[in-house]
């Protein structure tokens, strides 16, 4: 047709997506992939932080693999990400839920719950911390003896104290996700289930839950993977103890990087924690399926 009408054939426009996503992968690259590159490199090395950069080969990283604190750093770890998972994910799926309603006074609540997040950690701790002493905290000035105890005095204590905080922060944000989940759902699946006689609880588990699993798996994902970088929280809240009951691996590598000085031991335990996260992160989407990504993207 071009040759007829002897006009020359058009061109077609080169994509725009790539150059759009330039600016992105360069902050990435630059804020992400070479500070890693670092601490990687860093972790062949022995340096105090101050002085000259030594390479020290697999040192560092038989210093810490055969350290007997890091199995129960590790533990720590572990029994902070499962236990605040149990007790976010259930409490931030009920409260999305609410929240999702169209009533006003649930988008005022909504902001009263998200207080919470805006706050510092360092200022969250240091307000539980005196709130929870034992001689001048809020049980002592109350005189309620079950509010008097040593809450951060006690292994098993402080470790409830860390995970209350810990949800008590971040559920309003794990709620918000979860109340744009349900505000997705489409409104006819409730209707039909009305029709069919089912009641709140039963829309909830039949239709709610169901719909908002991509949901679960994007906030279990983010909850999971932050867990491992808690550390301002819990140094101003108990510093890892009492003794190292509290002593996550995030802490961990701030007391060896920063108050031992040894930056070689500190950069293997950030490249385990990248480690672990990274496979957390694969694992949780393994379980989500292969869809999970797209579905969350078609909801937005």
């Amino acid at each position: 047709m071009s040759s007829l009408t002897g006009h020359p054939p058009r061109r077609q426009p080169r994509s725009i997506l790539p150059w759009l996503a330039a600016p992105a992968l360069v902050v990435f690259v630059g804020f992400a992939v070479i500070p890693l590159v670092g601490v990687f490199a860093l972790s062949f090395t022995t340096w105090d932080g101050i002085g000259a950069i030594h390479p020290s080969g697999l040192t560092s990283w038989r210093a810490v693999l055969t350290d007997p604190g890091l199995p129960h750093a590790l533990w720590v770890t572990f029994m902070v990400m499962a236990v605040s998972w149990a007790v976010q994910t259930p409490l931030s799926i009920l409260l999305g839920t609410f929240l999702a309603g169209r009533q006003r006074y649930r988008a005022v609540l909504g902001v009263v719950y998200f207080v919470p997040l805006m706050l510092s950690s360092a200022a969250i701790a240091i307000a539980y911390k005196a709130l929870l002493d034992p001689n001048f905290g809020l049980g002592a000035g109350l005189k309620i003896p079950l509010l008097s105890q040593d809450w951060l005095g006690r292994p098993g204590l402080a470790f409830g104290v860390v995970v209350f905080v810990v949800s008590w922060q971040f559920i309003p944000f794990h709620s918000l996700i979860y109340q744009g989940g349900v505000q997705q759902i489409p409104k006819s699946l409730y209707e039909a289930a009305q029709l069919d006689g089912a009641g709140r609880i039963r829309q909830f588990f039949s239709i709610t839950l169901p719909q908002l699993r991509y949901t679960i798996i994007t906030s279990s994902t983010l909850m999971v993977v932050g867990s491992l970088t808690f550390f301002d929280l819990i140094f101003v809240l108990t510093e890892g103890g009492p003794g190292d009951a509290t002593r996550v691996l995030a802490l961990d590598m701030y007391k060896r990087g920063f108050q031992a000085s040894l930056m070689g031991p500190a950069s293997v335990i950030a490249v385990i924690l990248v480690l672990v996260g990274l496979a957390l992160a694969l694992l949780l989407r393994r379980l989500g399926g292969r869809d999970a990504g797209a579905s969350q993207l078609e909801g937005a």
